[in-house]
């Protein structure tokens, strides 16, 4: 009888067990306006992985990065700037070269800064320059704590070098006037946004191609208009595992799992379904007439790489500060 006790227990454990080990959950800490993106990957990978949760934190970049030093524990990272992975790398939470971890420089798929305008687009908004027009107000997020504020920042930063002729005094009285026509800086792009189409304030929102698609899409073509100037600056939306905090909750496998799922065709299908521009050659071709061409200029080419633009740009008492002041 003692004998065929044990045995029950045992045989009982093997059905208990699997189930269990399989009920893992991930922390994905992503930037402001991700998070319809994420909530249709989430429930698409968690289909083929039973057991499994995601939740979602969503802030600024800068700011979420500080917030995983300071003791939020996201086993990965879905950023829009990798100087904020850099930064998570310098602490000991990311490895150093996470770059290489995954296909594209860690950057499953791209966008770019664009426009939103009111219907009818009354101001005239067409590109770079009207933003500096004394009756325009652009709406964007604070860039000391939003990656997609700084890509603001720079995108208008590359168009002033080109028509300036890398006259800095020019480029610099150019973004000063940009910085004194927005009314509000809100910490991040979503706050932004609403502050741009619920609350009514501002000519222009600028924000990347794939939020002004979707804000398009939910507010409809009588409200607000999509305009996609000449050029803009490639934005990458870098990805990580944070390998501290993954192997604290033992969740390295999935973790990096989940994020080659972004890889995949469905996943790649998700994102341009969102309005990001992909790397998978059949899913860029099946949406390619739902997206204007554009010249996207790269950081490296324009500003030598992120690394200088952190230290030139970004860096404390660097351009972004002198030209932000106390606003």
């Amino acid at each position: 009888m003692k004998r065929l006790l044990i045995l029950g227990t045992a045989i009982a454990a093997l059905f208990v067990q699997p189930a269990f080990a399989q009920e893992q959950k991930l922390l994905n800490a992503s930037y402001d306006v991700a998070r319809e993106l994420f909530v249709a990957v989430n429930e698409a990978f968690v289909k083929g992985h039973p057991g499994v949760t995601i939740d979602q934190s969503h802030a600024g970049t800068s700011k979420q990065a500080r917030s995983i030093v300071e003791g939020l524990e996201a086993d990965v990272v879905t950023f829009n700037q990798s100087t904020d992975i850099d930064f998570l790398a310098k602490q000991g939470f990311v490895s150093t070269e996470w770059t290489k971890a995954f296909p594209n420089n860690a950057s499953p798929f791209y966008s770019f800064p664009a426009f939103l305008v009111r219907a009818g687009n009354p101001k005239n908004i067409k590109g770079w320059a009207d933003l500096a027009r004394d009756d325009v107000h652009a709406v964007f997020p604070n860039p000391k704590t939003s990656g997609n504020a700084r890509y603001t920042y720079l995108a208008a930063t590359a168009w002033a070098k080109e028509e300036y002729k890398d006259d800095q005094e020019k480029i610099e009285a150019y973004i000063t006037k940009i910085f004194d026509n927005v009314p509000v800086f809100d910490t991040g792009g979503r706050a932004a946004t609403t502050t741009f189409v619920e609350r009514g304030q501002g000519d222009v929102l600028i924000t990347f191609e794939a939020e002004t698609r979707g804000i398009e899409k939910q507010f409809g073509k009588d409200k607000v208009e999509s305009v996609i100037p000449s050029v803009s600056l490639l934005a990458e939306f870098p990805v990580a595992v944070v390998d501290k905090v993954a192997k604290k909750h033992g969740t390295e496998a999935l973790a990096k799992s989940y994020l080659d799922f972004l890889y995949t065709e469905e996943g790649q299908k998700i994102a341009a379904e969102f309005g990001h521009r992909v790397h998978n050659e059949k899913v860029a071709s099946d949406f390619k007439s739902e997206f204007p061409e554009v010249r996207l200029v790269k950081v490296d080419d324009v500003f030598g790489g992120w690394s200088k633009i952190q230290s030139e740009h970004f860096a404390s008492g660097g351009t972004l500060d002198k030209l932000y002041g106390s606003r």
